[in-house]
């Protein structure tokens, strides 16, 4: 009766937890496909996708956009902080901070630098987790160099580049309580792979990046273990059609995942549709690959892995001595943006990018990348410009 139903809602209302919350929408990204639907949430876990208008709400956002929080696997920093600066204030603030963009998990990402400042840099990652943080969570370590191959550098300090090894990397993975995730090194020049088939069996993800690795080297980096690339077409050998390079590689080993940076810069909208069609909508990883400049005024310069960089109006960060890219201040609801509207990706390719294949790289997607029942409350509310309207961090309001 109407009666029992007020009283049921009643009920429910009265009994409502802070751990308890309801939001719904006309569009609700569950299954790869928007449908009109609620998420019920419990302790910071989706409990129940239900119809829309099945049970009184916290939150109607009407025809907004519901999608899986944003994933953003490598970025150094933003707010005037980067990771190699080991200052706990510096992390936590980027965490507390970065759910404005839609982002809900994080691994924050290193620079190529001596051992004592890499240790010092991955030794405050481990403390804040330890100890406790407000925002996004830190899924990891992306342990970027030092392992690299000069030619590719970037912006990464040669001085600093040194050959791999398993004892180095097992002091680095100590000094990180093991939360070094991912590494991105030259493969080329771990002879034998012998490092690579290490790494692989322990779990750690190994991404060749800022390589001269012929295409046929990376087919043996893969076969004997590397499972990503980083920033394809940035660092890394160039296509050409008698030797495809790196770049050959990425576009045409179709399940080995592959980062790439979407701000239109590092990358044009042409090539970027040119990857995302060449890797279909579950191999792809957008990262911004931003740096310490990322939210400060035009102009800014800063010192970058002891390079000079100056951030210009287009957001692209350059080094001050050769004009070369250094890196983005590139947010991951803006680079979605950019592949959908700009270089035409259809938006389930564009989306699993930032959400589920991160998390399936990471092999987390039991807990992240999707709306469904069982899995973290990592939720974006997008508006149709695509800036975020609320992010919710395991349920609880981060922005």
């Amino acid at each position: 009766s109407i009666s029992q139903k007020i009283i049921l809602e009643y009920n429910i209302l009265i009994n409502r937890r802070s751990d308890f919350m309801i939001i719904q929408s006309k569009r609700v990204w569950v299954l790869g496909q928007f449908l009109e639907a609620q998420l019920e949430i419990e302790n910071g876990t989706i409990v129940n996708v239900l119809a829309y208008g099945a049970k009184p709400v916290d939150e109607d956002y009407g025809d907004k956009r519901i999608v899986p929080g944003f994933i953003d696997i490598h970025t150094h920093g933003a707010y005037g902080w980067d990771t190699n600066d080991a200052t706990e204030d510096g992390l936590r603030n980027w965490m507390k901070h970065i759910p404005e963009e839609g982002v809900t998990a994080i691994c924050p990402t290193t620079i190529t630098q001596t051992e004592e400042v890499l240790t010092k840099a991955v030794e405050n990652v481990a403390k804040v987790v330890r100890e406790g943080y407000e925002g996004a969570e830190i899924l990891g370590i992306h342990f970027e160099g030092p392992y690299l191959d000069m030619k590719y550098k970037g912006a990464q300090p040669e001085q600093c580049i040194v050959k791999g090894t398993i004892e180095q990397f097992e002091r680095f993975q100590k000094a990180a309580d093991g939360l070094i995730k991912i590494i991105t090194m030259a493969t080329e020049q771990d002879d034998d792979f012998v490092l690579t088939k290490y790494l692989a069996d322990k779990g750690v993800v190994v991404s060749i990046g800022h390589s001269a690795a012929t295409y046929e080297q990376a087919s043996m980096a893969v076969a004997n273990g590397a499972k990503s690339m980083t920033h394809v077409f940035n660092g890394m050998t160039a296509f050409h059609h008698r030797d495809p390079g790196l770049v050959g590689a990425a576009m045409r080993f179709r399940d080995t995942y592959g980062e790439v940076i979407c701000d239109g810069n590092h990358s044009t909208p042409a090539a970027l549709n040119d990857y995302y069609t060449a890797k279909g909508r579950d191999y792809a990883i957008m990262i911004t690959d931003a740096l310490m400049v990322k939210g400060l005024p035009t102009g800014t310069k800063v010192l970058f892995g002891g390079n000079e960089i100056e951030l210009y109006p287009d957001g692209s960060a350059h080094l001050t001595s050769t004009k070369g890219l250094a890196g983005s201040t590139l947010k991951v609801n803006e680079g979605l943006k950019v592949l959908v509207e700009k270089a035409l990706v259809p938006f389930d390719a564009a989306l699993n990018s930032c959400t589920l294949n991160p998390a399936r790289l990471l092999q987390i997607d039991d807990r992240k990348g999707k709306l469904v029942t069982g899995h973290d409350a990592d939720i974006v509310v997008l508006n149709d410009d695509y800036s975020v309207e609320m992010t919710y961090v395991k349920g609880q309001k981060a922005f």
